[in-house]
């Protein structure tokens, strides 16, 4: 099978990435308590998908390792990329919505995700307040992106986009322990065009340009930024 669950306990306390998903200030009870909610992990392979939309909400999964794209696909086939998640981020958390995720969740590459089911998170968010609010401010940053996304889309030319999407993946990273000034791309231009609102000629034209202009260096899918102070600038974020 492509997606399979492992019953072995994940101890949360002793994760690299317990910082981003799970809140700082938890004390050792608490910790042990959300601990026991995660009750197992999943291994996804690299094209297959972890939910669907339209599918029952059960659970949260945070990512230990790997990357994901949430996408929708529409009647007529479209798919239309919404964002892309890596380690440490959550996802299914659109499903508090309606009891239903509301995209697909694919894998970039192979993944390994923790299971939250949602009840218990419920439940022991109103045992621990600081969860909820912890919580409260992921699905508030996810408003805010969306948000920058769509300023993206009304007012940036293709490679002011480009630069943005770079610069705010490296910072993503760099969160994480990783370069800064380096990236290995999980996702396909194609993809990339999707969430930016690009064809993928117009998408490789922009990698061109900022390749011309000095500000990266592209190798296949290995990226490196070459002038972050000009990148920024292109980008409207200096």
């Amino acid at each position: 099978m492509s997606v399979r669950d492992t019953q072995h306990p994940i101890a949360c306390s002793a994760c690299n990435l317990r910082q981003l998903c799970m809140p700082a200030e938890l004390d050792n009870e608490q910790m042990a308590l959300v601990d026991h909610l995660v009750q197992g992990k999943r291994r996804v392979a690299r094209g297959q998908s972890l939910f669907h939309s339209g599918m029952p909400f059960e659970a949260l999964f945070a990512i230990r390792t790997g990357a994901f794209k949430t996408c929708m696909r529409s009647a007529q086939g479209h798919e239309q990329v919404f964002g892309f998640q890596i380690a440490g981020d959550l996802l299914g958390l659109d499903g508090f919505v309606s009891g239903q995720y509301c995209s697909d969740a694919i894998a970039l590459e192979d993944a390994q995700v923790c299971v939250m089911p949602v009840q218990q998170l419920q439940d022991l968010s109103e045992q621990i307040p600081a969860l909820a609010r912890h919580l409260q401010r992921i699905m508030s940053a996810e408003i805010v992106q969306e948000r920058s996304l769509l300023l993206l889309l009304g007012g940036m030319r293709a490679e002011e986009r480009l630069a943005a999407f770079l610069l705010h993946l490296t910072e993503r990273m760099a969160v994480r322990g990783f370069s800064s000034q380096e990236l290995v791309l999980c996702m396909s231009r194609q993809d990339i065009g999707s969430c930016l609102g690009l064809q993928l000629e117009t998408v490789s034209r922009a990698f061109g340009k900022l390749v011309d202009q000095g500000l990266i260096a592209v190798d296949k899918r290995h990226v490196r930024i070459c002038n972050a102070v000009a990148l920024k600038a292109k980008a409207q974020l200096a």
